[in-house]
């Protein structure tokens, strides 16, 4: 079922994905080298505790994993694409950091993720990063009304394959709102013209996935939860939430 959303829903989303931005933000700035992948949990849940938000990552169960996710943030470095669990791993000079963040304050919810290089970068890492954040806009540019599902899926796929990337399959973006996974799925790759079609008040999550060594496969961890790349070669993620509007895309997940 895909819910449209009222105007005064979205502008409370808006609220709800600032919190996201405000977290993602402070956790960036906290990962240095040195730093523990628990200690910027500790960091985005004092930006929540702050805002009077709670987190609906921390406890999520879904039927595949092992047991409720542990966090509020995701934290997925160098080969993992998705879903890092944070633990005590201490950050290294030029590690590839995804955060994904979410955000539930007065009953809405929030959802977005970043790609970042702690310490020196790698030019391929740069790169990489940067091609998420391609997609990722390539994506939000063609969440207009009348286009549809597939012409998301395209103009993302477009932009990783056309780099040379791999692409997760079944793992994509989503409808958002009341509760943080809602109909429809958005995948990372199809076909322009086909699909749902898109309309004022729908909210996405639209999160492109890339893998660097330019192949698909993928496995999970021992943890349950973390995706790895196949070939140990480097991922990134890109993420935010977006209202689509008559005026255009609307992203809720900016400062």
């Amino acid at each position: 079922m895909v819910e449209i959303k009222t105007d005064t829903s979205v502008d409370a989303m808006r609220e709800a994905g600032r919190v996201v931005a405000e977290a993602l933000s402070a956790v960036r700035e906290a990962a240095r080298v040195g730093v523990a992948l628990r200690e910027l949990d500790e960091v985005a849940r004092a930006v929540l505790r702050e805002a009077g938000a709670s987190s609906p990552f921390l406890g999520y169960h879904p039927s595949w994993a092992p047991a409720p996710f542990p966090a509020v943030i995701c934290t997925s470095v160098n080969d993992a694409i998705v879903h890092g669990v944070p633990t005590g791993y201490r950050l290294r000079d030029g590690d590839l950091v995804s955060v994904d963040c979410g955000a539930t304050l007065d009953g809405w919810v929030g959802d977005a993720a970043v790609t970042f290089v702690v310490g020196t970068p790698r030019p391929e890492d740069v790169r990489l990063a940067d091609t998420a954040r391609a997609a990722l806009d390539a994506g939000i540019a063609a969440a207009v009304p009348g286009n549809r599902i597939g012409d998301i899926a395209h103009a993302i796929g477009r932009v990783c394959r056309s780099a040379g990337y791999g692409i997760p399959q079944g793992f994509g973006g989503h409808g958002v709102g009341r509760t943080m996974h809602e109909g429809p799925d958005v995948p990372n790759e199809g076909r322009a013209g086909r699909g749902l079609l898109l309309r004022h008040g729908m909210v996405l999550a639209i999160e492109p996935m890339l893998i660097g060594g330019g192949r698909d496969a993928f496995f999970a961890d021992a943890d349950g939860w973390t995706l790895r790349t196949s070939d140990g070669t480097r991922a990134a993620h890109a993420e935010h939430t977006v209202a689509i509007t008559d005026a255009g895309p609307r992203v809720l997940t900016v400062v």
